[in-house]
């Protein structure tokens, strides 16, 4: 239990500090204990009222709400006991609602099992089952060709894809970066004769201001309010997000004042947007003045726009103030959730307070608040930090431990400068175990550290098996490097080998090409007498031997 002075403790710190920060703190804790006393909104119902599908699809839909893979269950649930009734059968909605909520979930595969079930059933797919098939292609599986195939067969079936389905299929291209096929369908749907709405330009704006074109969205903008379609809110909010990005207040500043003569109306999500801006910037002082204009139009902060303020405050003063704030939250009132911890555990961080983050993680234990995997993943490489590698081990093999790719590749990277090969291949193979599927950055450690250690046979081993993921650059520079500064030719000469006896694109050979002439380069061999053999792999590589 933690010592009963604590708090009292963490509160006169809170009060020895300046002015400001201590301003900010206050302000901040009153705002936490204002939202704390909001009532929780009402849980939805267990059970249908009748065996009627539209009750069903009601309450499939409450819990498809939540946008997570528990909700995405309870609707997939109540689906199957549906189609187990003898009298009652599931319609297109159900089966529409239980597929849609599977894709939130990020479950592309189970959402299509629901719609081969449909079909199974003899229900025939309305507009709005096609188009959660075209979401699941074009923006979760990013297979547009079928996508492109759902759509030709809604034409030729007299299911007309209607603004919603090209939406969908628009924003799927542009999250790929495919704006300019996103255009043309964008143009093809005006040759349709089915308009466009904001929605539909939406996410064109956004692809335009993740990739710095802010100009070109702006002249999007001006574009669809000269062509009749008002932009929303959601629209807007793209825009004050890539300014925020580069700085630009005052627009954004210009934006909201305009807002009313323009025809949106800021929400939550614009005030919040433009909190995180000015937080990163470091001006907290106009972040709380934006809470009191959130509160004047009649918009309360809620816990997004709240643990935005907490970053602000570890940002602006010490992460060590809002640690305190966070161990005494019950005798402020507020009700800290994990977001809350994991917020202050990474800006301790971020100022090297690795006990720190020990500390508060204990004091979130105590308090019966559950950890999720960002929370270990920050515990520990805080542990790795201070030397205490067993005891990171040791939590990451609890039963409890809730460990994703983050989690191994920080533990494998500390083993790795510690030169402890052999445990980082360990790990690799404890992550198969648990159905945790290794990334990029998880081969690439893993190989250079196998090389530096001379382990080559096992690297190779590992190289071949990351192409069961898929060709992996940072795997394959690794073991490019580690085979060339360890004088391991032959081996090399064998990958090459392998590589182009496999069929792999030429812009694989281009990208060993180029890995090959800096390692070479690097390690010496461009400036003796073993330049040849660079030479005779590289020109085996592009065919010229």
């Amino acid at each position: 239990m933690p010592s009963p002075s604590r708090p009292i403790t963490s509160l006169l710190f809170l009060r020895s500090l300046s002015t400001s920060p201590r301003d900010h703190l206050l302000r901040f804790a009153a705002l936490a204990k204002e939202l704390t006393d909001q009532p929780p909104p009402p849980p939805p119902p267990t059970r249908p009222r009748s065996p009627h599908p539209y009750d069903y699809n009601r309450l499939m839909s409450a819990h498809a709400a939540s946008g997570d893979s528990a909700g995405a269950n309870r609707a997939l649930r109540l689906l199957d006991e549906m189609r187990s009734l003898l009298h009652r059968r599931p319609d297109a909605a159900c089966f529409t609602t239980a597929a849609a909520a599977l894709s939130s979930a990020s479950r592309p595969g189970a959402a299509l099992a629901v719609l081969e079930a449909m079909d199974a059933d003899g229900v025939a797919p309305d507009a709005a089952a096609c188009t959660v098939l075209v979401r699941v292609y074009a923006c979760r599986l990013r297979l547009f060709d079928k996508a492109y195939e759902v759509v030709r067969w809604m034409a030729a079936s007299g299911v007309a894809p209607d603004v919603v389905t090209y939406s969908t299929l628009i924003s799927g291209l542009c999250s790929a970066g495919r704006v300019a096929e996103a255009l043309g369908v964008l143009d093809l749907m005006l040759e349709e004769g089915c308009q466009p709405n904001a929605h539909t330009y939406t996410p064109i704006m956004h692809a335009y201001c993740v990739s710095g074109r802010i100009h070109e969205a702006k002249e999007l903008l001006e574009t669809m309010m000269a062509a009749g379609f008002a932009p929303s809110t959601a629209t807007y909010n793209v825009l004050v997000e890539a300014q925020c990005k580069v700085g630009a207040f005052k627009e954004v500043d210009a934006l909201v004042e305009e807002s009313s003569t323009k025809g949106w109306t800021p929400d939550i999500i614009t005030y919040s947007t433009y909190m995180d801006g000015l937080c990163k910037a470091g001006r907290i002082d106009k972040s709380f003045a934006l809470v009191d204009k959130m509160l004047s139009n009649g918009l309360r902060p809620n816990v997004v726009t709240l643990n935005i303020l907490l970053d602000g405050i570890c940002r602006g003063s010490t992460a060590l103030a809002a640690k305190c704030l966070l161990e005494c939250s019950a005798e402020i009132g507020w009700h800290v959730n994990v977001v809350n911890y994991n917020t202050v555990m990474r800006r301790l961080c971020d100022e090297r307070r690795w006990l720190a983050v020990v500390k508060l993680f204990a004091d979130m234990v105590q308090k019966g608040i559950a950890p999720n995997s960002w929370t270990f993943s920050i515990v520990v490489h805080s542990l790795c930090k201070l030397g205490k590698l067993h005891k990171a081990l040791c939590l990451l093999r609890n039963n409890e431990f809730v460990a994703n790719v983050v989690t191994y590749n920080t533990l494998i990277r500390h083993l790795s400068f510690l030169g402890k090969a052999s445990e980082a291949y360990l790990l690799l193979h404890e992550m198969a175990e648990e159905g945790i599927a290794p990334n990029d950055v998880t081969y690439g450690l893993v190989i250079d550290c196998l090389c530096r250690e001379e382990k080559f046979l096992v690297a190779l081993s590992c190289f071949y098996r990351s192409l069961d993921d898929g060709l992996s650059p940072s795997a394959l520079s690794s073991i490019v490097r580690g085979l060339i500064a360890g004088g391991k030719l032959r081996e090399l000469h064998t990958l090459v080998r392998w590589f182009l006896g496999q069929g792999f694109i030429i812009d694989v050979y281009m990208y060993m090409c180029q890995e090959l002439i800096i390692a070479f380069c690097k390690k010496g061999y461009c400036r003796g007498v073993d330049m040849y053999k660079m030479s005779h792999i590289l020109e085996r590589m592009l065919g010229l031997k």
